[in-house]
């Protein structure tokens, strides 16, 4: 495709729903134990299976504690993928996840950059499906304007993983022919 390196990806998700994990297991190729993200995280990812093996994302990894969500949007401006990350185990926390991925497409995303939505932590027993989370959350009204998806994974295991950087890579390569480049 001709994908500069520096193709920028932004995880977010409410605090707790495995963002950083994700992005550990993706760069590193197993789990990582880590520690809640306080600001951000920044890492070079390079694929390493999947259809796009041997590309490589800049990924950001956003805290998702409620006082730093007002500053995703300002990582928003260079990124050509959002992965938002919901913990698929905790319905208490479906409304909230949500209301911030409304806001992220409605007022914070006005160039229609492709979404990924990561059904995480499907590991555990009570884990709503895929189809349970885009209903619970309205992602198809939510996301009825650009390019969107909803994807189970498991950020420990690895599970999901392969299949959702594959989705997310072919969404932005279709967002690509539509802008004529990458933002």
């Amino acid at each position: 495709m001709g994908v500069a390196p520096s193709v920028q990806i932004v995880i977010v998700g409410l605090e707790g729903t495995g963002k950083t994990t994700l992005m550990y297991r993706l760069k590193f190729g197993q789990y990582t134990n880590s520690i809640p993200t306080v600001g951000f995280n920044r890492e070079k990812v390079e694929l390493t299976e999947g259809r796009n093996k041997g590309v490589t994302f800049t990924m950001w990894d956003l805290g998702g504690k409620d006082n730093m969500r007002p500053l995703w949007k300002s990582y928003l401006r260079s990124a050509a993928g959002i992965i938002f990350v919901v913990d698929s185990n905790n319905r208490d926390d479906m409304e909230e996840a949500r209301m911030e991925l409304l806001k992220l497409v409605k007022m914070q995303n006005p160039n229609n950059i492709p979404t990924l939505v990561m059904a995480n932590k499907q590991d555990l027993p009570n884990a709503m499906s895929p189809d349970e989370v885009a209903k619970s959350m309205g992602v198809n009204e939510l996301c009825a304007t650009q390019l969107c998806q909803v994807l189970p994974s498991c950020a420990i295991t690895g599970e999901g993983l392969t299949e959702a950087m594959d989705a997310i890579f072919e969404m932005m390569r279709k967002w690509k022919k539509t802008k004529r480049k990458f933002r």
